[in-house]
């Protein structure tokens, strides 16, 4: 852990951060194949970071049915912020919909750690095991210090939706980035500063240059 908080702090953004996490959940809890940081505001479900390939199904699974255990956990007034379903084969009375859902993504047990509640909007960092029962409450601890890493690198970003514009923006960027290595045999570097070049030449931002790059019809120069 205490390599792994090195390791979180050495990340140069929020989001190769919670990627980081979400990774080391699946390294360091015996059990754990998949895990994600998941944020909801309002009505909007956003995967945050992902690490297995059951995360963002069941994120818009519980977005989209708007049940589910983090939606339980982020409402009790208790004051727990743990929760752990121990066999998710079994039919689940309280989440019905999502239970027979999550059956089919292969989801055997669940944990998650709730990271923040404000108003209509939380945060949880989950983990997912396919096979029931491989979650005990021994495990609370590692999930504990991975979800305190969590709300720090949350807490760093002013809000979600800039964390989810920050995501999207590196997303066109790099396809735009892709489209020009294709179209024109460029190398990474070369692709990224004609981008740059553009942008900086037409005072126009990064991410509208990629737009119009990811825009262009195939074949245009």
């Amino acid at each position: 852990m205490a390599l792994l908080a090195r390791d979180l702090l050495a990340q140069d953004s929020v989001q190769a951060t919670l990627d980081e996490i979400a990774a080391a959940a699946v390294k360091l809890v015996e059990g754990c194949d998949a895990a994600g940081i998941l944020a909801v505001r309002k009505d909007r479900v956003v995967t945050l970071a992902a690490c297995g390939d059951m995360v963002e199904e069941s994120d818009r699974v519980q977005g989209e049915l708007r049940e589910g255990p983090c939606f339980d956990l982020a409402r009790r007034q208790d004051g727990e912020r743990v929760y752990r379903i121990a066999d998710m084969t079994r039919p689940q009375p309280t989440w019905e919909r999502f239970g027979a859902q999550a059956r089919t993504l292969g989801i055997g047990s669940v944990t998650g750690v709730l990271l923040y509640t404000d108003n209509d909007d939380f945060g949880a960092l989950n983990l997912y095991s396919r096979r029931p029962g491989a979650f005990g409450k021994d495990i609370e601890t590692a999930g504990w210090l991975l979800a305190s890493h969590a709300a720090v690198a949350l807490a760093d970003a002013r809000t979600i939706d800039q964390l989810e514009h920050a995501m999207e923006t590196r997303h066109a960027i790099g396809e735009a980035m892709g489209i020009l290595m294709e179209r024109h045999q460029l190398s990474e570097d070369d692709a990224f500063n004609v981008l740059r070049s553009i942008s900086q030449h037409h005072n126009i931002k990064l991410r509208d240059v990629a737009q119009r790059v990811r825009a262009e019809p195939t074949g245009s120069a």
